[in-house]
């Protein structure tokens, strides 16, 4: 990553039709993905949103216009196309399109080999991926057995494995069933949170609201919008234009405001954000435990010193996986956050088993309450 870097992609007025096509895929399209910056790409089917991802790694080339990734200009042959696709990795909407190996760890193996990585990396990064994306005793099948859901997964690890600098995912919660949605939402958040910039495209508005920093939405090949979602949603011309529907947190919102005779302003994004703006009285403690290597009853010990009426949460990719492994039991083992925060604004207390390196990201959240009226008291354990 170059020093100083704002923005990790730029697409500049870039006109892209593919072969054989009556009109052009990308229309003098101009969108600038920063670094940091957790991004969604809205649009209807057709909008161009796949198409735009492709210049981001460099697979087409534009007719017109320019496309930069990470500060230097895009090339499509030789030694800077390889670093591009190892800095931007982009995990399509359909698995079949990626998944070409007879096991799953081969699958995974096959760009960290490419890279020509040392035996023992390509086994750690494999190692890693594979445990993120709960793969890991599905190791030695072969990838013709896997489930569609499996199969997401496994295109998921092979990009996690290159350890890129950006991202890009193709509609990442399509075909999922809802548990293994909110777990990839969460892996997404926590590797934004080591500095990994990530995009999505996704038709779910609400959790594209929930989760994104900026949008870049497209119609009919053209980018009609970008930045906050919350410029584009009280607009409703451009809403109904786009075929999308504004969020139902949005909308919550708003007719909330309405009915009271308030300001719109600040936004919710989420369910505990909306109840803090809407709560009063007193508030439960949430005790935040951090996981490291293991997950067993007695980490709530010091909790149980202050209360014994405590509802756990699971929040992050390595609490979840030991809790599984220990058949320790959980009250709320996915959107372990959320739902461990709603119990708080009830007042009652929780406890938050949550990855030792993601506790900043926690504290974050908490703090965010603040906008909305709610200063919650959280302790985090030794």
């Amino acid at each position: 990553m170059i020093k100083g870097l704002t923005n990790v992609v730029e697409v500049d007025d870039v006109t892209f039709t593919y072969e054989g096509a009556s009109r052009p895929s990308l229309d003098h399209v101009t969108v600038n993905i920063k670094k940091g910056v957790k991004t969604v790409i809205l649009g209807a089917n057709g909008a161009g949103k796949s198409t735009l991802f492709y210049q981001f790694n460099a697979v087409e080339r534009p007719d017109s216009g320019q496309v930069r990734v990470l500060g230097q200009p895009a090339k499509y042959r030789g030694k800077r196309l390889k670093e591009i696709r190892s800095q931007i990795a982009v995990v399509l909407q359909n698995p079949d399109d990626q998944v070409f190996s007879s096991t799953v760890e081969d699958d995974v193996a096959y760009g960290p080999r490419n890279m020509k990585l040392p035996p023992e990396e390509i086994k750690e990064r494999v190692d890693r991926a594979l445990f993120e994306t709960g793969l890991t005793e599905l190791r030695e099948k072969n990838t013709l057995q896997l489930s569609y859901g499996q199969r997401k997964r496994l295109a998921l690890a092979g990009a996690l494995a290159m350890r890129p600098e950006v991202l890009v995912m193709d509609e990442p919660t399509a075909g999922l069933d809802p548990q293994m949605a909110l777990e990839l939402m969460e892996l997404a958040e926590q590797l934004h949170n080591s500095g990994t910039t990530i995009v999505i495209s996704t038709h779910d508005v609400d959790l594209a609201y929930a989760w994104a920093d900026e949008i870049h939405v497209l119609r009919k090949a053209e980018v009609i919008y970008s930045g906050p979602s919350e410029g584009f949603y009280c607009d409703n011309i451009k809403v109904h234009s786009t075929g999308v529907m504004p969020p139902s947190m949005f909308v919550m919102n708003r007719n909330l405001a309405d009915i009271r005779g308030e300001d719109s302003a600040p936004y919710p994004r989420t369910e505990t954000q909306l109840l803090s703006k809407m709560v009063s009285g007193p508030k439960g403690r949430l005790h935040v435990v951090p996981v490291t290597d293991k997950v067993d009853h007695y980490m709530l010990d010091p909790v149980f010193e202050h209360t014994d009426d405590v509802k756990v949460g699971v929040f992050g990719t390595v609490s979840r996986r030991l809790l599984y492994a220990s058949k320790m039991p959980a009250d709320f083992v996915f959107n372990g956050f959320e739902s461990c925060v709603g119990r708080c604004l009830r007042g009652k207390d929780a406890v938050l088993l949550c990855d030792a390196d993601c506790i900043n990201l926690i504290e974050q959240k908490v703090a965010g309450l603040r906008e909305f009226g709610t200063d919650l008291e959280y302790k985090v354990y030794p």
